[in-house]
């Protein structure tokens, strides 16, 4: 059986999900706190859905 593959997020869709304001997502991407993220060659940045979750966990856990 062939695995899923985990799905690609655009910064749009991670903002609306999340629910914060644009300016707030880039400044978490500037200071590295927001999830890791993946830089295409055509400039477009992807952050996988698994790694979302992972960092949602990781802020959960340190509440």
């Amino acid at each position: 059986m062939a695995k899923p593959r985990d799905e690609m997020l655009s910064i749009p869709q991670v903002i609306e999900e999340i629910g914060v304001p644009r300016a707030t997502f880039y400044r978490w991407r500037q200071l590295r706190k927001g999830p890791k993220s993946i830089k295409l060659p055509n400039g477009a940045v992807r952050i996988r859905r698994s790694e979302l979750e992972r960092w949602f966990e990781a802020l959960e856990e340190a509440a």
